[in-house]
């Protein structure tokens, strides 16, 4: 799938679909990193302890804003990197993310199970790394 600056193969030859996400992703424009989200509120409250769907909506709220405030949006988005405590969190991660991303401009992705994150009732942390066209800055 082509966007005007990123480029999306979801399985290149000789190498199997990915389920849920896209095996290469090329931009270019200006490279934004989003750190890792977690379940904090505006205040750096936790929202949703121990509900994974909860963690995981306000998790894609923040990345969301943190992306706009780099003048990017889930559009420009080339690579996510999701830590779980429990691989069984992916189902409402990838809830979530299909609120905000279309199936057909899913991002390169990793998905890792932790033993724990900053806080024992954090459930989740997603990582993002974006692409804008140089005009957009």
């Amino acid at each position: 799938m082509t966007s005007d600056h990123i480029i999306r193969t979801a399985a290149p030859e000789g190498v199997h679909p990915g389920t849920g996400y896209t095996h290469v992703v090329l931009g270019t424009g200006t490279f934004v990193a989003v750190s890792g989200q977690c379940a904090f509120d505006e205040q750096g409250r936790i929202v949703g302890a121990g509900d994974p769907e909860a963690q995981a909506r306000q998790v894609f709220e923040n990345l969301r804003r943190c992306l706009a405030a780099a003048g990017a949006t889930f559009e420009d988005v080339v690579k996510m990197t999701y830590y779980v405590t429990d691989v069984r969190h992916m189902a409402a991660l990838r809830t979530a993310r299909d609120a905000h991303i279309p199936a057909d401009r899913l991002p390169a992705a990793s998905a890792v199970q932790v033993a724990a994150l900053v806080d024992p009732e954090l459930l989740m942390e997603v990582e993002a790394f974006a692409v804008i066209p140089p005009a957009a800055r």
